[in-house]
């Protein structure tokens, strides 16, 4: 399962992500969203879990949890339509 997380810390490393969420079951993949121009965060970014019912339980949550200092979203991620 594709999970959004959303309003991070911009110091944030993909690793620290991986790390959050890997206390819920297995992280597949971790990725933060940088601005392609500057390589800085935007704030926001994926994890990606093989096991639905962890995926779920992280969900419940860490939706609405701290990290460092700002309070995260998390849901399950929406496909993208059409886009680049």
């Amino acid at each position: 399962m594709n999970i959004f997380i959303g309003n991070l810390p911009y110091t944030i490393k993909a690793n620290d992500l991986k790390s959050f969420f890997e206390e819920y079951g297995e992280v597949e993949s971790a990725k933060i969203i940088t601005d392609r121009d500057t390589g800085r965060s935007k704030g926001f970014g994926f994890i990606e879990m093989l096991n639905d019912d962890a995926a779920l339980k992280s969900i419940e949550e860490l939706n609405g949890a701290e990290l460092d200092g700002r309070t995260i979203v998390v849901n399950q991620a929406k496909e993208r339509q059409g886009g680049r």
